[in-house]
């Protein structure tokens, strides 16, 4: 048995490329045992993974002693290898107090968090210009795995979830979108037209907004065709709420990134964040849409443009079903 050792505390989008990561290492070596270090608020999502054995949770608020605490769990393990996925100094440190035969971090690591590795894994061909979750995939080497994704991400989770709709079991899946970003300057203010625009033109479509916080629909929206979560999703449900979607279209988010790795159809608006290094993985995967702002500005960006990408998207998709 391999033991492993994962610190990868933030952020959501982060803790989903890794969990990719992790699945193709698990898929490709044997008797491979993942134990991992997640912040708090993020650590019901890692242990939902079916690829994740053990979680260790970080309270990031919790000070020294909460620091301490999570390391002396860490120390009741001898791993093989850490992996400080994440690069920072208060990773560094996790990683130099875990009882490990190596510690491996990354070549762009910052705040000096390389002084604690035995070793650092080099960058992909495309550099510090590549796509986080390449990035990533070179830990894989490590384990003389290949550098890519294979297997596929599962949660254990409730039961398929049946949003609140008067005929939920009918029709087509809903539209699930993403209005929030925990950056204000990622944070695209069309969904509310967009909402409208996709009831307005297809009377059987619904949609559902979510996201951790609530953010308010404004105008009248029919009630038996619009849901509003927001403010109350929790982590636990995402991947059931995602993989009941027909698509889901959300800012530069965590949930953007989750939709992409479970394969569901995604529309990714992009303003300042370049999605060559961010956007929905694989970029070129056909269920995979980049809506990039003119000068990247979401300011700029109409809703009847992020309708139309949806639309030429859905149609091609359609054709090659």
């Amino acid at each position: 048995m391999t033991e492993i050792l994962i610190i990868k505390p933030s952020s959501l989008g982060d803790i989903v490329h890794a969990l990719q990561v992790a699945v193709s290492m698990k898929t490709q070596c044997k008797d491979l045992r993942i134990s991992w270090v997640a912040r708090d608020i993020f650590a019901p999502l890692v242990q939902a993974c079916t690829a994740v054995d053990q979680v260790f949770v970080f309270e990031r608020n919790g000070g020294t002693k909460g620091f301490l605490r999570m390391m002396k769990e860490v120390r009741k393990t001898k791993f093989d290898y850490v992996f400080d996925m994440q690069g920072l100094l208060r990773t560094g440190l996790m990683a130099s107090r875990a009882l490990t035969k190596k510690t491996i971090g990354r070549t762009d690591c910052r705040e000096l968090s390389g002084v604690f590795y035995d070793e650092k894994v080099p960058l992909p061909a495309g550099g510090r210009r590549s796509h986080a979750i390449d990035i990533l995939l070179q830990f894989c080497p490590v384990l003389d795995a290949k550098p890519e994704l294979r297997g596929k991400l599962k949660f254990s989770q409730p039961d398929k979830l049946k949003p609140g709709f008067p005929d939920a079991d009918k029709g087509s899946a809903p539209i699930l979108m993403f209005p929030d970003s925990r950056r204000a300057e990622k944070k695209w203010g069309g969904f509310q037209l967009l909402t409208q625009l996709l009831l307005r033109t297809n009377r059987s479509r619904r949609v559902i907004w979510a996201g951790n916080n609530f953010i308010p629909a404004k105008g009248s929206l029919p009630a038996d065709r619009f849901l509003n979560l927001t403010g109350n999703t929790s982590l636990v449900a995402l991947p059931a709420l995602i993989q009941g979607s027909e698509w889901v279209i959300s800012n530069d988010s965590g949930p953007m990134h989750l939709a992409a790795a479970l394969g569901v159809k995604t529309v990714g608006i992009f303003g300042p964040t370049d999605p060559l290094l961010y956007g929905p993985y694989p970029l070129n995967a056909p269920t995979n849409v980049v809506v990039q702002a003119p000068a990247g500005n979401l300011k700029l960006l109409q809703a009847k443009e992020v309708y139309a990408r949806l639309q030429v998207a859905d149609n091609r998709l359609k054709k090659k079903n």
